[in-house]
């Protein structure tokens, strides 16, 4: 019998464009946080091109955000940077 060859991640060239959909408690301000973290790590960043969208029940936003990584370090470091908000749950 076959064994199926083992899956590699797809690899990334860097620099490239990055989507990200972060998630955190549904607040006026949630959106404006996540942006001020992005503009430290992505200077060029394009606000006007973030969406924001609720959940069903209104208790949870998501922000997703296109940013131009320039390698695997950096988007880890953004990662973690969101994550210290305190206000952000998920990144995906």
């Amino acid at each position: 019998m076959r064994q199926p060859a083992a899956q590699e991640p797809p690899k990334i060239t860097f620099p490239c464009d990055y989507s990200l959909k972060v998630v955190g408690d549904a607040a006026e301000d949630f959106p404006a946080c996540v942006c001020q973290v992005i503009v430290r790590h992505d200077p060029d960043f394009d606000a006007t091109a973030m969406q924001v969208v609720d959940s069903r029940n209104g208790r949870f936003q998501s922000v997703r955000v296109v940013i131009r990584a320039t390698g695997e370090q950096h988007i880890k470091e953004l990662f973690e940077d969101l994550k210290a908000t305190g206000r952000v749950h998920m990144v995906v």
